[in-house]
């Protein structure tokens, strides 16, 4: 009886072993869908996608920023995390704090913008800019609102050309950007510039979408901009 009993239990290990076996690609499958497809990405699959998008930086949760830089006298920390294909929006980071991204819910398709008082670092206001369905009208009345003295922080996602006409990529390069002219179809592009008497303290990344070098589909790999920017004057 003994033996026959060690026998069975053998039996069942092994049956157990094999559905596990089976399991594993059906798990396996559901988390690649979930991780391409789903509305709503934990924050274990965005650092998943993270890494496909750019092996390079270090993008940080989608919840938080990361630790603010040592920076001079009269500068400012920042940090701008582009949005990657269309599945995860972008952040932006004024002083450690994060001042536009999903869980602020002020991201969106398209250019999002933040804008900071130069002097004080006080966010004045955040805006996000459809420039495939919605109207570039929306954009270049915010941009011709801008006041002078003030930080303007910018990020990308999805598609934001198709609708930026002449007038709002003129409006952008006044800030101080080099290359918002260059920004086609589903590029990447993240910028911090400002509206003042000084704005050559510009910083700016840009990514090309180029099918043969795509990380992701039809989008081009995530990119992070982060460093130090002095106050502006009157």
């Amino acid at each position: 009886m003994f033996t026959v009993r060690v026998g069975k239990t053998k039996m069942a290990r092994r049956s157990k072993k094999r559905v596990l076996l089976l399991l594993l690609p059906v798990v396996i499958l559901i988390t690649v869908i979930l991780q391409k497809y789903g509305d709503t990405v934990t924050d274990e699959f965005q650092q998943v996608l993270f890494k496909r998008f750019n092996k390079s930086s270090r993008p940080s949760s989608a919840d938080s920023c990361p630790m603010p830089r040592n920076c001079p006298e009269k500068h400012f920390s920042f940090y701008i995390q582009s949005g990657a294909a269309s599945a995860l929006p972008p952040k932006i980071c004024f002083q450690s704090q994060m001042v536009l991204g999903t869980v602020m819910k002020n991201a969106g398709l398209g250019i999002n913008i933040v804008l900071i008082n130069g002097k004080t670092g006080e966010v004045l206001k955040t805006g996000n800019f459809d420039m495939y369905g919605g109207d570039v009208k929306d954009l270049i009345e915010f941009l011709n609102s801008i006041e002078t003295g003030t930080i303007v922080l910018m990020a990308t996602f999805d598609e934001s050309s198709s609708k930026l006409n002449d007038e709002g990529r003129k409006l952008i390069t006044e800030l101080g950007s080099s290359m918002i002219q260059s920004l086609r179809f589903r590029d990447n592009w993240v910028f911090v510039g400002g509206k003042g008497a000084d704005v050559t303290s510009h910083l700016e990344k840009f990514k090309k979408s180029d099918s043969a070098l795509n990380i992701y589909e039809g989008w081009p790999e995530l990119i992070v901009l982060e460093g130090c920017i002095p106050t502006l004057s009157e």
